[in-house]
């Protein structure tokens, strides 16, 4: 079973709290300074960073896997693997929730500079454009609603009414659209995640 309409909207709300310290670290990292000298050093010393480092790198191996095995039907090898397509799809959800607090843990809310930072963003847009995505289309999935009404096909060329277009047809039109950006931003986040491990292995 996928996720409810109403949990995924708590996990809306709790990635929401997840992001929140980016947009407040310029706040708290200087009182930090001032006030815990001590342990922001440690947070932002190289064991901490390691360590969070590779966890989060954990996080995003194993959704790689869980995408894998929601789309690898059909490919070259088969692998027997326990669990319907619709329980990866759940685990990579939650999943993907739980890495954005693991890297909140490794940055500690701070946002970057330059690559780092550019880094930082398309990461969130990966994160986000599945989460909305997910809720948009489960909500319109749980909708009692058989036909749904978009300004671009509310009306016929001859400027009649039509009755909108059916459930099935707004999910596929959807789909396309946020699984594509999705798509897209994980694959630019890939080639940005190979340059940040190599940018922290050379600067060492």
């Amino acid at each position: 079973m996928k996720p409810k309409f109403s949990t995924l909207i708590i996990l809306i709300f709790l990635a929401a709290a997840i992001l929140a310290p980016f947009a407040l670290s310029q706040i708290y990292i200087p009182i930090l300074r001032e006030q815990s000298f001590d342990l922001l050093l440690f947070l932002q010393g190289e064991l901490y960073k390691q360590t969070t480092g590779y966890i989060a790198l954990a996080f995003v191996l194993f959704e790689m896997i869980l995408a894998a095995r929601k789309r690898g039907r059909g490919w070259i090898v088969q692998i027997k693997v326990p669990g319907s397509i619709l329980m990866w799809r759940r685990l990579h959800i939650f999943l993907g929730v739980g890495l954005l607090s693991i890297v909140l843990i490794h940055t500690i809310g701070v946002n970057g500079l330059n690559f780092n930072a550019i880094f930082l963003w398309i990461f969130f847009g990966v994160s986000l454009s599945a989460l909305v995505g997910v809720v948009a289309e489960t909500g319109i999935v749980e909708s009692p609603r058989k036909r749904f009404l978009i300004w671009l096909s509310s009306k016929k060329p001859n400027g009649e009414k039509t009755s909108g277009i059916s459930k099935s047809l707004m999910i596929r039109k959807l789909r396309s659209f946020w699984l594509g950006t999705h798509i897209i931003l994980v694959s630019i986040f890939f080639v940005m995640l190979g340059g940040h491990i190599f940018l922290v292995y050379y600067y060492q």
